[in-house]
Order: C-alpha cells, then structure tokens, then sequence
C-alpha cells in the first residue's frame, strides 16, 4: 500500500503540490482573523458546581474581577502640593474610556444629618477646592475620625494610600482593555514623575492583560526562535541549503494551518495554544529529518533518486505516521478532560500534528523529485566519526553490560522515586511570572500593605424573599459581623466589606461622626435609623441616598447578601485551609436549615479549576499510556514487543517527576502537561528503533542479537539528529516570562534526553533478555 501511495504522489506531484499551497494560502487567510484571548480562559466546565455558584453570584451582583487598584506609599500624601496631584491623578483616570467609577481619599464621602428631610446625605471629605494647607489638614483630621476607610483606602502603619479603578466588565472581555490599562497606565506614570513618588498597580484587570499581551509576543518570539534553531541544527546536518529551506517550508506551511484551524475552530490565543505553532516546528522537523535521511541512505546505496524517494515514502511512511498518531495522542488526550482551556489546546495540537504529516508526505518526495540529486557533501553527515563512535560504544554496554545497565537504570530509579515523594501540588494566580517582574512585586506590596487584592466573596443566602429585612436584618449583620472579625484576623486577608461595614458607617454618622459609634446599630438605633434607611422624601433617585450606597451588598429580593474579600495570593495547597476555617466559623455562626452560605469568587474559581486541570491532567497521561499501547500492539502485534516498548518511556517519567521533586518545582496545571507531552513525543523514538528492527530481522535470519547490533547503527544516527532538534526545540521554551512555560521546556528536554539513552542502551537489552529461545535442532540416529 505504502509504496503504491510513493508513486502516487510522485505521479501526481504537480497537482498535489498547487493543491497544498492553494491550501495553504487559504488556512493562512483565516489564520490572519485569529485573535487573542483576553478573558481567563475557563479550567472548569460550565455545569461545575463551583462556577455555577460563581454565575449565580455575578448575576446578583455583577463581577467581582474588574477592579484595578493603585497605590503609593508616602508621608506627603496631605501636603498641598502632593493631594492636588493625587486628586489630579484620578481625574484623569476618570476620563478614560470605560471607566466606570474610581474610589480613592480625595473622592472619599462622609454622611451628614439632614434632620428637616430626615435622611442621610453624603458629602465630600475634601471639597472640591482645597487652596490653603489648613483646609487640607481639616479634612484630614476629619478622614481620619472614619474607621471605615482605614485598612481600605490607606494603612496608617505603612503610609499606604490605594485608589480603586472600576472598569465596565464587557471591555475587559474585548481588545479594548489593552487600550484602558495602557491609559491608566499613562496616568499613573505621569503622576509618578510629576510627585517623583513610586507607585503600584495591581488587580485582576491588569494580571489578564499584562499576561495576555505577554502571551502574544511570546508566541512571536517562540516561533521565530523555534524555526532559526531549527534551520541552523538542519543547515549543520545536511550542509545543503536547499534541504534546510525546503524542510523549513514544511514546518512553515504546518504552523500556517495549525493557526487556521484555530481559527475554524472558533478559538483565540490563549497560554496553551500559543504553543501550538512553535511545538509543530519542534515536532515537524523529526519527520523532515527521518525522511530525507532514509532519502539519503537510500540514494547512497541505489544512486537511483526515484527508487530512493519511493522507498523512502514506503519505507518510513509508516512509521512517520504511527509517530505522529502517538505524539497526537500526548497532546489530543487533553481534549477528553472538561477543561475548556486544556480541550482547545489538545484538540488544535492534536489536528495539526496529523496535519503536518500529511503535508510532508506530499510536499518533501515531491519537492526532492524537483531537487537534484544529493551531491557528496549533502550525505557526508551519514558517516559522522563522533556520533559512530558514540553508537559503537553504545553497542558494547548492550552487549556486554546488560547487568551494569539495569544496575545504573535501579539506582537512578531509587533516586528519582524518592524525590517524587518530595514533589508538591500546589499554584499561585501569579507564580508563573519571575519574581522581579513588576506585575508580580507590585502584587506583593499590595500584600503587605493591604493583604492583597484576590477576590472572595461569600454570599449569606436567608432561604427566603424578604429574609434580610426587618427586625430579622440585625441578626443576620450581626452574624456577618462576627464573621467579619473572625476573617480580619487572618494575615493573608483584609477586612471584608459588607452591609454590615455599612451600617457601622451610618450609624457614626447618625451619631454626628463619633467615632466611638462605629458600630453594627442595635434594636434602639433601628427605632431612630429606620426613616434614614429609607429613601429620602420626594427623592427616591437620589444616589446620595443611604439605600442606594448599600444596594450592592443586597439582591433586590432582600434575601441574600454578600461579603467582599480581598485576599492575598496565598496558592492551592493553603487556600483550603484558610476557607476550611472560615466554613467552620460560619457553621457556628448560621444555621444552615436557615441560611445557605456560599463561597466563591475568582479565588475559588481559580482554586477550583487548579485542581479539576490537575487531576484532569492525571487522567489525560493514563489515557495517553493506554491509547498508544493500543497503537504499539496493533503496529507490532506483540505483547513482547510492548512490554519492551513502554518500559523505556515509563522511566524517564519517573525520572522527570523525581528532578521536579528534588528541583522543588511543584505540580501544578503548567507542570502536570510536561509528562503526557514528553510521553506523545518520546514514543517516536521508540517506534522508530522498533520498526527498523521488525524491517531487519529477518535480512538477519531472526538473530535477534544482530538485528539489534545492526539497529542500534542504522537507527541510531537519526534518533540522535531528531533528539537533538526535539531537545534544542524545547529549551526555546526555557526563554519565557512564565515559569510554567520555562519549566515545560527544561524537563520536557530532560524527559527526551532520557528517553532517547532508554531507548538506544535500556530498550536493546529488553529485546535481548526477552527475545524467543531458539530451538536446538533435533538429532536423530
């Protein structure tokens, strides 16, 4: 069938050729429409409890993600000269484009008593025009009296001072955030260097949009790294230009539909898929490499260029196929997995994978008819003195140190199991970014300043309409604000915001700013409260208005509340024990045949998508390790042969987990993928090393001893070539911002590096020690 396929594309090469490229054109239309991904691309399914929770809360309360916060930390934050730039400041920030609102000291409110209307009116802190430094500190002193705003808009321990930036959530899911954050960005800077005060910016907004971007150029940067390694490894090896070129025309043509169907497929760029283009570079080169190297030897021994193009299209076909289905696998197993994120990723990798193999089975025996014949100099990398040298010595350890190779293969197991009892699972929102990027040092000092900007909220459902009004609402917001106090004593959170925060406020305020009255207002208080509570007479629309002030903390139904949270950027391994405390305050302090409370937020979001890509991830391997079995039995047709096959490709698994131990880089959603990658790519090597052996055996009457001598020669120069570009490939990886991604491309390189010396030294000997016993002749008299 093969080499009927040979001479059909060699018979049809023109047609086939304007076809690929007409093609090409096309996906490369639709690969231009591709657009970046500017919303946390979602871990967890849609019917996922914990995203259910979090859907119910955004369309009760709108989303808790949109918020960008600036900060300085200064002692002259209330000198004229300073605060007139401060307010300066968030009037510019004011006038950006789909901003909605912003919080900060000089826009900061407190209630007056209007005793004739009976309501409470809310008026600036700092009026408008503040000309003297004695006006300044009146208003100061005043700000100061109001323990609502302490620990939210500033730390008086620290000199810390936040302004908040509420962005309409829709931009924020468009292109158009790249276009807001680099304005708020222009302002802050401009504030900077007129005050010469350092200054922070944080918050989810600016984390999604300073990663996405970064994602962008990345992905530029990966490829163009990832094909100019690949054309001088493929330039060094073959020493022909016309063979790099064209071979760089293949990975070109598959990274240009790898896009495009990105594209159809109704996805965007996201962390994940922006791998796609510079891994089918990585992984497209081994195929150009096996093809044109089988090209060669054949030429070499037939001088005969179309018998050698026929048979290299019969002869290695096959096994380029089964070596992408097997790499397919790695990435497509992703695609079983609920994660939306891992899904796109597994299944654009998983098409474009098979792609590429159907592009260089057309375009390279087509292309080489066109090319001349290989010149001397194009096939002298064939008899490299060191790589031979290295194969020969190879080839004594199998045959002669069969007990030393499984000794060596022991210990470093031992080693690397014990470090795997050293490996950790846990991930930060922010740990992939180094530790001196200012996305993630400006985290870090709104952490010690404010513990954090993290969203939690949790939502006290009453169970019933109208369950938080009334005489009933005060137990309710004393529960809450007993909660309250419970999650301000924790170091990794700041005081929560909620109704009942609110109601201390207006109770100070009722009580003519006494600050000694900051507190939750009692069954007396309610009695004079209760007509300031409510809208004003004859202005019911006044924003003003108390009612309206508190709204957002209370669903129109008046049965369910919320408290707001910022938190630091604790991780998954200590997230559930700060939440497993806070569940345990709120069983004692509700009910649960009365109350429903909820915990969610993009925290818990995070925290549960974490886990569901993980072991989402674990499931992905065991079905990669079972589907390419199923490939290898059905290739091979022998349980021996398997057993021999899977052997070499589990260790440097093993091996890979035990390095991430000992390194102390944990498990997590961008390390966990290492291992069913590096599986799909490092089984080629084997399949290859097989396939040839299967093809020799019997040009060696089945002495399997021979056959795997004559292999390891045969095979061995092209599984180092492809090794080394397959290696070289990922360590471009080890250049990213991220650390996940760095971490993908070093042990990725280590997981090929060890499965190419299992597959050349471990592998020979399984075959030796598990060959079939031949029978002794039977001697008769």
């Amino acid at each position: 069938m093969w080499q009927g396929l040979a001479k059909f594309v060699l018979k049809y090469r023109l047609p086939l050729l304007i076809i690929l490229f007409a093609s090409t054109a096309v996906m490369g239309y639709f690969a231009s429409k591709v657009t970046l991904s500017y919303e946390f691309a979602k871990a967890i399914p849609s019917d996922n409890p914990k995203y259910l929770d979090y859907v119910a809360f955004r369309q009760k309360f709108g989303d808790d993600g949109n918020l960008l916060v600036v900060a300085v930390q200064t002692d002259q934050i209330f000198e004229l000269k300073t605060f007139q730039a401060y307010r300066h400041l968030e009037a510019e920030l004011k006038k950006v484009k789909n901003v909605e609102s912003v919080l900060s000291v000089p826009s900061s409110i407190t209630l007056h008593k209007d005793e004739s209307n009976e309501k409470l009116v809310a008026v600036k802190i700092f009026p408008d025009s503040i000309t003297t430094q004695a006006e300044l500190d009146s208003s100061k002193a005043l700000f100061f009296s109001l323990p609502f705003y302490r620990t939210l808009l500033y730390n008086p321990e620290t000199k810390a001072y936040l302004l908040g930036v509420r962005i309409n959530k829709d931009s924020l899911s468009s292109p158009k955030r790249t276009g807001i954050v680099s304005d708020i960005s222009k302002a802050v800077t401009a504030f900077e260097s007129e005050t010469k005060i350092t200054t922070y910016i944080s918050g989810l907004p600016l984390i999604r949009t300073l990663v996405s971007d970064m994602i962008k150029k990345e992905m530029r940067l990966f490829l163009i790294g990832s094909l100019v390694l690949s054309a001088l490894i493929l330039l060094v090896f073959f020493r022909s230009l016309s063979t790099m070129l064209l071979s760089l025309l293949v990975v070109l043509s598959g990274v240009i539909w790898s896009v495009g169907v990105l594209f159809l497929l109704g996805y965007k760029i996201t962390l994940l898929t922006a791998l796609t283009p510079p891994l089918i570079v990585v992984i497209g080169i081994p195929n150009c490499i096996y093809f044109i190297n089988k090209y060669h030897t054949g030429f070499l021994a037939s001088h005969d260029k179309m018998k050698s193009l026929v048979d290299m299209v019969s002869k290695m076909g096959v096994v380029t196929l089964f070596c992408n289905i097997t790499a397919a696998i790695g990435f497509a197993v992703f695609a079983l997995t609920r994660s939306s994120i891992l899904k796109e990723f597994g299944v654009v990798a998983g098409i474009s994978i098979m792609l590429i193999f159907v592009i260089s089975f057309i375009l390279l025996p087509a292309a080489l008819s066109y090319l001349p014949a290989p010149k001397p100099v194009q096939t002298k990398y064939l008899h490299n003195r060191w790589i031979t040298y290295l194969l020969l010595k190879i080839e004594q350890w199998v045959m002669n140190h069969k007990g030393v190779v499984f000794g060596i293969t022991a210990v470093v197991l031992v080693v690397a199991i014990a470090g795997i009892f050293k490996l950790k699972t846990v991930a930060y929102i922010v740990d992939d970014l180094p530790k001196d990027n200012k996305i993630y040092t400006d985290l870090k000092f709104f952490e010690h300043n404010f513990k954090g900007v993290m969203p939690l909220e949790i939502m006290v459902d009453s169970k019933k309409r109208r369950g938080i009004s009334g005489m009933r609402a005060l137990t309710v917001f004393s529960k809450i604000d007993s909660l309250s106090q419970y999650v301000s004593g924790q170091k990794e959170m700041n005081r929560p915001l909620s109704i009942a925060e609110g109601l201390k406020f207006v109770k100070q305020a009722f009580y003519d700013g006494d600050s000694a009255n900051y507190q939750l207002p009692n069954s007396s208080d309610i009695a004079f409260l209760g007509d300031y509570l409510k809208a004003g007479k004859g202005d019911s629309s006044n924003k003003n208005n108390v009612s309206n002030m508190l709204a957002s903390f209370i669903d129109t139904a008046k049965q369910t509340t919320r408290i707001s949270i910022s938190m630091a950027d604790v991780g998954t391994e200590k997230l559930p024990v700060l939440l497993n405390g806070i569940q345990q305050q709120t069983n004692q302090l509700f009910d649960s045949t009365q109350y429903k409370v909820t915990f969610t937020g993009s925290s818990i979001t995070f925290l549960e998508g974490s886990r569901f890509i993980i072991n989402g991830l674990k499931e992905s391997i065991f079905y990669a390790f079972l589907l390419i079995a199923v490939c290898m039995l059905y290739l091979f047709r022998s349980a021996r042969i398997l057993v021999c096959s899977l052997i070499p490709n589990v260790i440097p698994l093993i091996i890979t987990a035990g390095v991430m131990g000992w390194a102390g880089v944990p498990l997590k959603p961008s390390t966990v993928l290492i291992f069913s990658v590096a599986l799909g790519i490092a089984i080629d090597i084997t399949i290859r090393f097989l396939v040839n052996y299967k093809q020799e055996l019997p040009l060696y009457d089945n002495d399997v001893q021979a056959t795997v001598s004559a292999t390891i020669k045969s095979t061995g120069l092209s599984i180092v070539y492809t090794s080394l570009v397959l290696i070289a490939g990922f360590v471009i990886f080890c250049m990213s911002s991220f650390g996940g991604t760095q971490s993908l491309g070093w042990l990725t390189s280590v997981t090929l590096f060890v499965a190419t010396v299992t597959n050349l030294v471990l592998l020979p000997v399984l075959l030796l020690l598990m060959a079939p016993k031949k029978k002794l002749p039977v001697v008769t008299n």
